[in-house]
């Protein structure tokens, strides 16, 4: 069996190696025609993302580019601790763009090819096979299609022409990398400050070197390249203005930001829900099937599930069974995450009564949340030994 997948960000890399190592050959088509080397901002992979990782040998490579994530502490604006919620084994933090080159580099070395220029334009189900066409003129006949393509998939309207787009989730994100910071090192915590205007995460190494990221509330929406038409000299200086009245490190670490690595990664969004994931030989994966925003924590790691999970079903069952299977397998929990991550979000964009409202109860609120129940993200497994059967 032969498949083809679309798009060579994080996730489709992932599930060509998952494919191969359930006996199906798999081939990348990406449509840039240039690598994303140096292109992204920080996220994180969970211990579920590593867990699945894992199944398919890449946890080691991984880990050899990130900086391990053992706690998570909740600020307020005043720099109090509201809550503490520790990772075993940890989370690890890595810049996109060393995650997508270690997954690149291991999927050559395993014999996927990855072809760039591949802009899809149309596909076409024989029954018997999938043709998948391209912006070049080129095309390619597959057992199966993949798509792997984002948020914005265009595999995912060619399964359903109605299918929903991104939805705004009323934040821009700023982000960046800092080889060094006289910040004392936060002892592998990510700390998450709920400031008076906007919301800001960092984490700073012991070796001095720091991560940050910065959510800023927008009413309207911003396209990633109306965004970076404005310098990056002054989206730090309003994002400066925005943490001004935090008693944090924030503006400390923003003011020591070189304009030149600032990340402008424009509107945060998500899909709530897409009501179709598979037709015939096609299927979608990642942010194709379940984009959650970047609050969630979860986007790469839940691509890596479903990439695994999906070529667990395919070695077992015949594909239309795998489709239905592997959706029943994934929905109900990428959805919740989705869900969660909004609820999140709804926080950080909070207006002026909002936000008041937000500081004095969370302090109260924060006594009563049981960790615990946050851990079943964390401790999904993916047993890849067990034998699938129709779920």
């Amino acid at each position: 069996m032969r498949a083809t997948v679309i798009g060579g960000g994080i996730g489709g890399p992932v599930a060509a190696m998952a494919l191969r190592k359930a006996g199906i050959e798999a081939t990348v088509h990406e449509r840039y025609d240039r690598t994303a080397d140096g292109s992204g901002g920080a996220l994180s992979i969970a211990p579920n993302g590593l867990q699945a990782l894992d199944v398919v040998g890449l946890a080691d490579a991984v880990g050899e580019v990130g900086a391990p994530m053992t706690a998570m502490a909740l600020q307020s604006w005043t720099g109090r601790t509201l809550g503490r919620f520790g990772s075993e084994p940890p989370q690890l933090l890595v810049w996109r763009y060393d995650l997508y080159r270690v997954l690149r580099d291991e999927a050559l070395r395993r014999g996927v090819t990855i072809e760039h220029g591949k802009e899809l334009v149309g596909a076409v189900d024989h029954g018997s096979h999938v043709t998948a066409h391209f912006s070049d003129g080129s095309e390619v006949d597959s057992d199966l299609l993949i798509g792997a393509d984002g948020i914005r998939s265009t595999v995912r309207k060619i399964l359903d022409p109605n299918a929903p787009g991104p939805r705004y989730t009323g934040l821009l994100g700023f982000g960046a990398r800092l080889a060094h910071t006289d910040e004392p090192s936060t002892d592998g915590e990510m700390r998450l400050v709920s400031g008076k205007r906007a919301f800001f995460g960092y984490q700073v190494r012991d070796d001095g070197s720091a991560g940050w990221f910065a959510n800023l509330p927008r009413r309207t929406p911003m396209t990633i390249a109306e965004a970076r038409a404005t310098a990056p000299e002054q989206w730090l200086d309003v994002l400066t203005d925005a943490f001004a009245p935090d008693r944090t490190p924030a503006v400390r670490v923003i003011t020591a930001t070189d304009p030149a690595e600032l990340v402008i990664t424009g509107a945060l969004e998500d899909v709530p829900r897409v009501p179709t994931w598979s037709k015939g030989r096609m299927v979608l994966l990642g942010d194709a099937a379940h984009a959650t925003s970047p609050s969630s924590g979860q986007g790469a790691s839940l691509a890596f599930e479903s990439a695994v999970q999906l070529a667990r079903c395919l070695r077992d069952l015949p594909h239309p069974e795998a489709f239905r299977t592997y959706e029943n397998l994934r929905r109900t929990r990428v959805e919740r995450i989705t869900a969660q991550a909004a609820r999140t979000n709804r926080n950080k964009a909070a207006g002026p009564i909002g936000r008041v409202l937000r500081d004095a109860l969370m302090p109260v609120a924060m006594k009563f949340v049981d960790p615990a129940k946050f851990t079943w993200q964390f401790d999904h497994r993916i047993e890849w030994e067990d034998t699938l059967s129709t779920v």
